[in-house]
């Protein structure tokens, strides 16, 4: 893949917000997380577990990231995600405090990067959700009450017509300093 096909990549990529309700086949879905899990994290600890969840499951699971007006349209995506905290390793552990970097934190972000740009490049729209009720969410998806679930990735297919928009982003002189 050359830099201009990646950048065009993330130039489709973007919070899909409107989903045609048609399920993500299950090998489709095997296939993104199965790709995003690839990422790289600190000392190759993968601090982290995916539970996917579809077909009617959706329905129990969607309202534990809606709330205030938020996420009505998790309701009609082809799958839910969620990228839940597992352990880490003794290395990135220790590490982590050495440094004060809680890394797990970093590995999830660079995970969630991964699993919606594998599910771009699959053809299957994504948005990242950080709206939820863990307790719900729990509940919901079967784990225990203290898991952490810092992301939500709802996947699933655009309508016809679901406009691209076009990126705003701060120019390369506001946000890179080359020393």
């Amino acid at each position: 893949m050359t830099l201009d096909e990646l950048r065009e990549l993330f130039l489709r990529r973007q919070s899909c917000r409107a989903f045609t309700g048609a399920p993500v086949p299950r090998a489709v879905l095997e296939e993104i997380c199965s790709a995003a899990l690839l990422a790289p994290s600190a000392c190759n600890a993968q601090p982290w577990k995916l539970v996917a969840v579809t077909g009617d499951r959706i329905g129990s699971v969607a309202p534990c990231v809606q709330g205030m007006g938020m996420n009505k349209f998790a309701s009609d995506a082809g799958a839910l995600v969620a990228v839940c905290a597992g352990k880490s390793n003794a290395s990135a552990k220790a590490g982590g405090k050495m440094v004060g970097t809680d890394f797990t934190a970093n590995d999830l972000g660079i995970l969630t990067a991964h699993l919606v740009l594998a599910a771009e490049a699959a053809g299957v729209q994504s948005c990242i959700l950080g709206w939820r009720s863990r307790k719900k969410l729990c509940a919901a998806l079967g784990l225990p009450e203290k898991t952490e679930i810092p992301v939500i990735v709802a996947l699933g297919y655009a309508p016809e017509g679901y406009e691209l928009r076009p990126k705003k982003r701060k120019s390369l002189e506001e946000t890179l300093t080359v020393l």
